[in-house]
């Protein structure tokens, strides 16, 4: 009876640990297919210029963020703690969040965006637990860290000893490149181009 209870109380960790595998694998492909439900969406209406400007206040912040983040993060190597993850634990994820809260903002599609947001949460959520189970257990300090900087909303102010615990130091081009982050501006300027083209293939903007 025990062993009986053992397993079943343990089928939901497992369940949830097999998910987290399965969610860092199919985040990027993910991506690419709500790209193109995106695109497809744009043939069949055309954006307002308005939603089309609004969506800059979210894109551009996060895309910044993605890039300041990436200028600073060694991955695997050291647990950084300066510049942006002074702020918050998943500067990364956050700008991802702004930028496609931007998009779907530009699409003024609200069932496209609410399957958005369920998207983001049943698989950044746990990629992100999965990420902090590995981060506790290689690195000492990480739950200090924790208590001082939230996992996702920003603090206003960087914790005073940030600069103090990381040798992260400052922020680097060439690990900016090396995590290829330019891809993220490459396409937000291939998502706008599709807005722009949206324009002309339908030959005005509505009133």
């Amino acid at each position: 009876m025990s062993e009986r209870k053992t397993d079943a109380a343990a089928s939901p960790a497992n369940w949830m640990m097999h998910w987290r595998r399965i969610a860092r694998r199919i985040r990027v492909p993910l991506g690419f297919v709500a790209a193109g439900v995106y695109l497809w969406r744009l043939v069949v209406a055309v954006p307002h210029p308005v939603a089309i400007l609004g969506s800059i206040l979210l894109v551009v912040p996060g895309l910044w963020l993605r890039g300041y983040a990436a200028g600073y993060v060694k991955k695997n190597q050291e647990l950084t703690q300066t510049g942006p993850y002074a702020y918050t634990r998943n500067p990364l994820y956050l700008g991802s969040i702004l930028v496609a809260a931007g998009f779907a903002v530009a699409l003024m599609h609200l069932w496209f965006a609410l399957i958005l947001a369920a998207g983001f949460l049943a698989i950044y959520v746990p990629v992100i637990a999965g990420e902090e189970a590995f981060l506790r257990s290689t690195f000492p300090d990480y739950d200090a860290y924790c208590q001082r900087v939230p996992r996702l909303l920003p603090r206003l102010r960087a914790h005073p000893s940030a600069a103090a615990t990381s040798s992260g130091g400052r922020f680097s081009f060439d690990r900016y490149r090396q995590h290829r982050e330019y891809r993220s501006l490459l396409g937000v300027i291939l998502l706008y181009a599709s807005l722009i083209a949206a324009y002309l293939l339908h030959g005005h903007w509505p009133h």
